[in-house]
């Protein structure tokens, strides 16, 4: 056994476990650090209130006011407010596209609202992009009516369209092109998807169902299926054991896997 040193302080530190000690040196320098940036670093008047700078509050209230919010635009244009009230743009801020308006609502015929025509500022939000949200109303601005403003079409506080898309294509440009050159490229999307009629008109309330059991594309590869001869077969019992048919094919390109 080792002999212990005579100075008792150091005499009790040797009689802490190792590991622990070696735990104690970082939890020194981490509360050490904390300390000298509590007293040198942190302000003064931080978590006299809440977990904030009390003078902050000064601060942000003494910045300008540059927005007025809809419920001031709608007070005098309730008109376009009760359009847009049932509209596909209910949940967008009208200052979203006419900017800051607070300085309009104090002088309306000094300071007049911006008013966006040109089609560049409605591609913010509509023009094609795969990471937007499925049904969500885009576009390839190169080929849907190039040149044209958006509003010549289209009204900004309901945007409907002139007329209900008659093709998935319409919203789905990107799959379609891809089922054009596959062995789907004859199935009608219906087939797959189960669609209620308001999906036209209101896509991310009324979602297409898809299939969700192994059973579903059976009815067509399946050994037993009665389908067309020149389709795909597998044995459903050993083909893919329990695993779903789109965890290994795409199905807009099954052949893709």
């Amino acid at each position: 056994m080792k002999n212990l040193p005579t100075n008792p302080m150091r005499r009790m530190w040797h009689r802490i476990p190792e590991q622990v000690r070696h735990l104690l040196v970082p939890c020194v320098i981490i509360l050490g650090g904390a300390f000298v940036a509590r007293h040198f670093f942190v302000p003064a008047d931080f978590n006299l209130y809440g977990h904030y700078r009390a003078s902050s509050v000064v601060e942000n209230a003494e910045r300008e006011i540059k927005f007025a919010g809809s419920e001031a635009c709608s007070d005098c244009h309730d008109a376009e407010a009760a359009v847009k009230k049932t509209g596909y743009h209910q949940g967008v801020s009208c200052e979203a596209c006419h900017g800051p308006e607070a300085a309009h609502t104090q002088d309306p015929e000094k300071v007049k609202p911006y008013v966006p025509r040109a089609r560049s500022h409605c591609l913010l939000c509509h023009e094609y992009q795969p990471s937007r949200p499925t049904g969500f109303p885009q576009i390839v601005a190169e080929s849907h009516n190039p040149v044209k403003p958006c509003i010549t079409c289209h009204k900004p506080h309901d945007p409907k369209p002139p007329q209900v898309p008659k093709g998935c294509e319409a919203c789905h440009a990107k799959i379609q092109r891809t089922i054009s050159v596959s062995r789907h490229a004859n199935l009608q999307c219906t087939v797959c998807h189960e669609t209620d009629k308001q999906h036209s008109v209101l896509p991310r309330q009324y979602p297409p169902k898809k299939p969700q059991t192994r059973e579903f594309c059976g009815g067509c590869h399946g050994q037993d299926a009665k389908a067309d001869k020149d389709i795909p077969r597998v044995n459903m019992n050993t083909h893919g054991e329990k695993h779903l048919c789109w965890e290994c094919h795409y199905p807009h390109m099954p052949e893709a896997h």
